[in-house]
């Protein structure tokens, strides 16, 4: 009887143990620091155009049970030339990151801050039939800085050892767009944008060594590359987005 007894706690607490290191960690932005660079279009009057904007960006973590939510502000600069045209600019992230787990997790806790700073470029080639922009062949890159008290959790639990955990702070991602824009019939000042886009973020990953350790080829493809779809539209001097992935994030803004 002894026995017995001391073997359904210790499984208990195993199982306890299990589970909380069984929660994954991921940077706050890991495959959300790519977002829709607004650009000039052929036949826009203004070659240069100076783009503000504000938004809100919903998603879920690496578990798909965390959630975060984050505003963001991005100023950019945008520029057409003849076939080509070219964007750069500068971003700042405030969220929160909800944790999913249960309380009775050691490592529990309902919400932590997290922050970002970074910049993106984007250029493409595109070629113009009547009131449409064909941008065929497109690039785009991020780079951005978490802090907060989520990353200081995160390398916190890196430190100790036994949890799942991406402590990275710095984050690059490239890929590809293709992106169709057009303008209204007899009116270029309303514009439309549909645009896809296929990336990764670079560098190396701790839980490719760990979590992701017995995926096969296919699972880790799809676990390091990532899609969005993205609708662009500007009226006049104003412009808003809408993009999803695996999140939902959307922008107004005012351009100049």
């Amino acid at each position: 009887m002894m026995k017995h007894r001391v073997l359904i706690p210790s499984g208990l607490i195993l199982l306890l143990v299990i589970s909380a290191c069984s929660h994954v960690y991921a940077p706050a932005l890991y495959h959300q620091d790519i977002a829709y660079q607004p650009k000039p279009s052929s036949f826009d009057s203004k070659k240069s155009t100076t783009y503000i904007s504000a938004g809100l960006n919903n998603y879920a973590g690496v578990n798909y049970t965390d959630f975060l939510t984050s505003g963001q502000i991005n100023v950019s600069e945008g520029h057409v030339f003849d076939n080509f045209n070219v964007a750069y600019g500068a971003f700042g992230v405030f969220g929160d990151y909800q944790y999913s787990g249960s309380k009775t997790d050691a490592n529990y806790f309902s919400d932590k801050f997290f922050g970002a700073v970074g910049g993106r470029f984007s250029a493409n080639a595109f070629v113009t039939s009547g009131n449409t922009d064909f941008r065929f062949i497109g690039v785009e890159m991020a780079y951005s800085h978490e802090f907060g008290d989520y990353v200081n959790y995160r390398q916190q639990l890196s430190r100790q050892g036994g949890y799942f955990v991406d402590p990275r702070t710095d984050l690059y991602t490239i890929g590809l767009t293709t992106e169709v824009l057009f303008h209204s019939r007899n009116n270029t000042g309303i514009q439309h944008g549909i645009r896809g886009f296929l990336g990764t973020t670079l560098g190396h990953n701790d839980l490719n060594d760990t979590y992701y350790t017995d995926d096969n080829l296919n699972e880790r493809f799809f676990h390091n590359f990532f899609p969005k779809a993205s609708y662009f539209i500007t009226f006049k001097n104003y412009f808003a987005t809408a993009e999803i992935g695996n999140n939902f994030f959307v922008r107004f803004g005012f351009k100049f």
